[in-house]
């Protein structure tokens, strides 16, 4: 399981380090894609797999299914961690998540994400505005 929140950079080639913590569940090899909130999503290849499996159930008929599939295997891409730990991210990556020098890279359960600094910072703040509203909404969820 992955969690907690890790400030990196990014280096002028698009290298950042992953969080030592992540890399063993992470494993030698890994699935980077655009994900939603305009971060990128990070998944170990078991858990790719088994999300390429509810993938593939989506109903090819309707448009929205088409497009989020097409959005999201167009930019996955497998990566592999350097001696270092580091990671290079994708130019078309780091477009999509506005993604220069500075990075949050935070566990979510199956999988990582990575986030702009500035983008994390604000989705952090809102979110935590409405933190309670959005628990009492779950239901059969106790804490």
């Amino acid at each position: 399981m992955f969690m907690g929140e890790y400030h990196h950079s990014v280096d002028d080639k698009g290298r950042m380090i992953i969080p030592a913590k992540f890399r063993d569940t992470l494993g030698s090899t890994f699935v980077m894609t655009r994900g939603l909130d305009q971060c990128l999503f990070i998944y170990p290849n078991e858990e790719w797999k088994l999300l390429e499996q509810k993938l593939k159930q989506l109903p090819l008929m309707k448009s929205d299914a088409r497009a989020f599939t097409r959005f999201f295997f167009s930019g996955a891409t497998e990566c592999e961690l350097d001696k270092q730990g580091r990671v290079n991210i994708p130019n078309n990556l780091r477009e999509h998540g506005t993604i220069q020098s500075n990075a949050v890279v935070i566990g979510v359960s199956n999988r990582v994400e990575v986030w702009s600094k500035e983008i994390w910072n604000d989705y952090a703040q809102q979110s935590e505005t409405s933190f309670n509203e959005i628990a009492e909404k779950l239901v059969d969820f106790d804490f």
